[in-house]
């Protein structure tokens, strides 16, 4: 029988500091056993996609270097591009200041979002709150 090997990251709960100051990763998942993940291209910095990891999506990620996620809807892992062709490929990855969300800087495939579309963010909510406008 195997065993799974460890997260390579670091149990928060077990830090013998507080979390804005260790040199440990140490990410939060939430009750769910998930945390937000963003994906920002490299060199622009431009937000491309908000998805979700679970422990098994972040440890695959930091193993081969390309995006994996939980989809919530599926209730499964999934590799960015795994049927698309646009694979994310991870230069870094960044977390914030209390651990409980992960940045990912990536190159890019083609789309990032499923509309074809280079980033999910491109609806601009007008000042009045009601109008959408589309950027590229």
């Amino acid at each position: 029988m195997t065993t799974a090997s460890p997260p390579p990251f670091t149990d928060p709960t077990t830090l013998d500091r507080k979390i804005e100051e260790t040199t440990h990763f140490a990410p939060k998942f939430g009750a769910d056993g998930l945390i937000p993940a963003v994906a920002t291209e490299t060199g622009t910095g431009r937000l491309l996609m908000l998805a979700y990891m679970n422990a098994e999506a972040l440890a695959k990620t930091i193993e081969t270097g390309d995006a994996w996620y939980w989809s919530r809807s599926r209730g499964q892992l999934w590799r960015k591009g795994g049927t698309s062709g646009h694979i994310q490929r991870v230069l870094e990855i960044r977390t914030d200041c209390d651990q409980d969300a992960i940045e990912l800087v990536v190159e890019q495939t083609g789309p990032a979002c499923h509309t074809k579309r280079k980033s999910c963010f491109y609806r601009v909510v007008e000042a009045n709150g009601t109008a959408l406008s589309f950027q590229e």
